[in-house]
């Protein structure tokens, strides 16, 4: 269709330059007619008329009328030529490429020359990079994969009913509880980061941790991803406590010390206890696991109290109360070992407490019996409900080789005589401050021969040691925690996850 369209053109074109040359012809005899009328009799005229004449023959033989004719059907060809080119690139340009690599729409080929439509080159659009991805083993900081700053929320939640049965419903609404904890939202975001690395940790270890593992790598890789997730940054970031990986009978407390050989067993029931913080808001949270089925029922009266003291907790809820629901949750719980059944028991000694900055047990406990104290719990404290089961007798006592330490918080000036205990001293407040540490850390940071300057600094009323806490030998014990934030207007459990 192309090539008909401009075939058509060119005809017409060539016969309106015939036409137009035929009337200049005719317009040229008139005229000289005329002027033969006119100027016959002058002899000056003849005589003019005659030269013009000779120099029209000298004309007509340097330039025949053969090239003459050639010369305007070339300018009609380039004029074609043209009109083709203009045609060919509309039609490109409203149907998109119509003719592609030299093919015209009628399928004949379009020879590669002037006429032929230039090839596009169509440009490769560039992915736009998604959000980042954890990976496995976690390694990306939180703050990277949050680059907005905003964390995910834990689990929200209406306040409970406090000692007179009203509930906190106008809370949610109040324009002066809104307002104030507009006015701490700066330390919520600082919680919920360390609470979103601590999930991403956790889920990695319930992924790897299998017995025959060795205590002290599963901790170290632990320790390992958490200080990657939470961008350790001296104080301002990093692990809040040593990991706790008590086993069996063994409550709390317990990390391995360098050369501790201890192997997790398919029988064993551990309790993975660690925590995280963000500018001294520290997120305590732990869980239990147990690889033999038979111990299911001890696991899940244990989450199952736990849940019931977060679900009780609330402003201005008395902390008596809440272990009184704890207890008795528990306690409907049984479990059955070698054809002996045995009741779960709270532990009794071990209690949930207050959080401050920096600062893990703020004063306030939280009992997980009757009988605790009538203190309430109030705006804008940070809670950990921790609630310990256990087949034994329910109260623990300190038992081997001791592995946590923390600074004391109260204590002031400390006369040392030593200067091993000095320096050791330095090391602890530079890099721990007030937050639990483990030999294990002492030793990752260099310090060897530390034993005595430790003694001395415990001595000295400078650092408590905390050894593992235990129940009787044969008995197991099982433990879950969260952390929860009493804001103004609802109680956010800021640790809660999938897994519980």
């Amino acid at each position: 269709m192309v090539r008909n369209h401009n075939q058509g053109l060119h005809e017409m074109a060539t016969e309106n330059h015939a036409v137009n040359m035929e009337d200049e012809s005719n317009t040229k005899d008139v005229e000289a007619d005329d002027e033969v009328t006119k100027d016959e009799l002058d002899p000056q005229v003849q005589g003019e008329k005659k030269k013009r004449k000779k120099k029209k023959k000298k004309k007509q033989g340097t330039n025949p009328p053969e090239e003459s004719s050639g010369a305007v059907n070339g300018d009609v060809d380039g004029i074609t030529e043209q009109i083709e080119k203009q045609s060919l690139q509309e039609e490109n340009g409203e149907t998109g490429e119509s003719a592609v690599n030299g093919i015209v729409e009628d399928g004949e080929e379009k020879p590669e020359g002037a006429g032929a439509a230039p090839k596009k080159k169509k440009k490769k659009k560039k992915k736009k990079g998604g959000p980042k991805q954890q990976t496995d083993p976690p390694t990306i900081p939180i703050s990277e994969l949050f680059p907005d700053g905003n964390y995910p929320k834990g689990e929200v939640v209406e306040h409970a009913k406090d000692c007179n049965g009203r509930t906190a419903t106008w809370r949610t609404t109040s324009e002066e509880k809104r307002a104030l904890e507009l006015a701490h939202e700066d330390i919520y975001n600082d919680m919920r980061q360390a609470a979103e690395a601590h999930r991403q940790v956790r889920k990695y270890v319930q992924g790897f941790i299998k017995p025959g593992l060795k205590m002290i790598d599963i901790c170290e890789k632990l320790e390992e991803a958490s200080r990657k997730t939470i961008n350790e940054n001296g104080l301002e970031a990093g692990l809040a406590f040593p990991t706790g990986c008590s086993i069996n009978h063994c409550a709390a407390h317990y990390t391995p010390n360098a050369g501790d050989q201890t192997v997790l067993q398919y029988d064993d029931v551990c309790k993975m206890d660690f925590g995280t913080h963000i500018n001294g808001r520290i997120i305590d949270c732990a869980w239990t696991v147990a690889f033999n089925p038979v111990y299911q029922p001890l696991l899940d009266a244990v989450r199952a109290a736990t849940n019931a003291g977060v679900k009780e907790a609330g402003i201005d809820v008395r902390l008596c109360d809440i272990g009184e629901t704890i207890q008795e949750v528990m306690e409907s719980y049984e479990v059955e070992l070698n054809g002996k059944t045995y009741k779960v028991k709270p532990i009794r000694n071990l209690n949930g407490h207050s959080i401050g900055q920096y600062r893990i047990h703020a004063g306030k406990t939280v009992p997980i019996v009757k009988g605790g104290e009538a203190t309430k719990m109030e705006e804008n404290e940070f809670f950990a409900i921790e609630t310990f089961g256990s087949t034994g007798k329910g109260i623990v006592h300190d038992d081997m080789e001791c592995s946590h330490y923390m600074k004391n918080f109260d204590v002031g000036h400390v006369t040392l005589r030593t200067a091993k205990s000095k320096a050791l001293l330095n090391t602890i407040n530079k890099n721990f401050g007030t937050l639990a540490f483990c030999r294990r850390w002492l030793d990752r940071l260099g310090e060897t021969k530390y034993l005595m300057a430790l003694k001395n600094l415990c001595d000295a009323g400078a650092v408590d040691a905390h050894p593992p806490l235990c129940d009787i030998k044969g008995c197991y014990t099982a433990q879950f925690e969260h952390t929860l934030m009493l804001r103004p207007t609802c109680k956010e459990v800021v640790s809660r996850g999938d897994d519980y």
